[in-house]
């Protein structure tokens, strides 16, 4: 690829451009890969603009988009295309992806903010167009390849937009980066959609029958009205639903739900063949990873899920910080081989889900 296409944009949530930005920036440092991220609040993305011509795509090839906590999807792009003509907007974008060939899709998008997100109508109607006159100069093949690099038009304003490729091996299969999920209409409450997200981005499709089988034991910490219960339950799971509330009516009468009146930090389960721990406790980060430690040193989950609640300030330093810490507690005390990511889903909010697995973790 040109030189021309020398920085790596990355879609966020609106709002978390600078903890985004301050990520990207670490992890290129220590790739020896330098050049300096742009962004502005609230526009739902960042741009790291690489000093040397070919580290963009070093960037999105040696860094996997799964171990970066806040960006949901990226690509490789050139500068900003602005000032698009109404009568041809095809010719100046055909021109700023001159050195990609036969991609094998395209992808016309927007940020997630409520200003770009007023193109999506425009985005839809200007795919076609686009992939015909891209199929045409060769750019995209004929049919979908999903083999091939994927190109990406991100309109961010009218006439203004980004166009560049990611790697199918490395990026989001989801427009946006975003998983779309329906509410289930028996759910309890809507919390019950971030578990849902949690399942589909950490455990692979073909591995749900069986991560995520029926009978497997689960433990719910902070459960109450019960939407991550839901979760467990519609897969056919038994659960200890951990709350001094109270439950919804409709899973206690399914017969797969214990309730313990408890304090989620204090509880220990009384018997300790139990599959999953979710946990989304309103707490201190530290406080809530420090329990998640607890019952990983006990041995008494295989794999967890839990939510960190972020503070106003300093929320990249506090989630890379709690991580670390935990990375090195679980290996001081003789934890070797277990797995953990983290990632600002779309249905957190101020928050990021952890994803604990210790099904390869082996005792010293």
């Amino acid at each position: 690829m040109t030189a021309e296409l020398n920085q790596v944009l990355l879609l966020c949530r609106p709002g978390y451009e600078k903890e985004c930005a301050a990520e990207i920036q670490d992890r290129a440092s220590d790739l020896e890969i330098f050049g300096y991220p742009q962004t502005q609040l609230n526009q739902g993305y960042v741009t790291y603009q690489c000093y040397q011509s070919g580290d963009a795509e070093r960037l999105v090839s040696d860094i996997a988009l799964s171990s970066l906590v806040f960006a949901r999807q990226w690509f490789v792009c050139g500068a900003m295309l602005k000032d698009l003509p109404e009568d041809d907007r095809i010719s100046p974008i055909l021109a700023a992806l001159e050195s990609v060939t036969k991609a094998g899709e395209l992808r016309v998008e927007t940020p997630d903010n409520d200003d770009a997100k007023q193109l999506s109508k425009f985005c839809r109607k200007f795919t076609v167009p686009l992939r015909q006159a891209l199929r045409s100069s060769g750019q995209l093949l004929k049919k979908e390849n999903p083999k091939r690099p994927v190109i990406h038009v991100l309109f961010v304003a009218p006439g203004q937009a980004f166009a560049g490729y990611s790697l199918t091996n490395n990026n989001s299969p989801h427009p946006m980066g975003i998983l779309r999920l329906r509410q289930p209409s028996d759910a309890p409450s809507r919390s019950s959609l971030k578990l849902e997200e949690s399942f589909q981005t950490f455990i692979p499709k073909d591995e749900h029958e069986t991560r995520l089988a029926s009978g497997l034991n689960g433990v719910d910490l902070g459960a109450c009205p019960g939407g991550w219960t839901y979760q467990l339950v519609r897969r056919g799971m038994m659960v200890s639903a951990v709350d001094h509330g109270s439950m919804a009516e409709s899973l206690m009468q399914t017969g797969q739900v214990k309730h313990y009146a408890e304090d989620g930090f204090r509880f220990e389960p009384p018997r300790k063949n139990i599959y999953w721990l979710v946990c989304d406790m309103v707490d201190k980060p530290a406080r809530v990873a420090e329990l998640m430690e607890q019952w990983a040193i006990a041995g008494w989950f295989v794999e967890a899920i839990f939510n960190l609640k972020l503070p106003m300030k300093a929320r990249y330093k506090e989630v890379m910080q709690v991580l670390e810490t935990m990375e090195a507690v679980l290996s001081e005390n003789g934890l070797s081989g277990f797995k953990v990511q983290c990632k600002h889903l779309y249905h957190d909010r101020d928050e990021v889900t952890v994803h604990l697995d210790l099904r390869e973790a082996k005792r010293r």
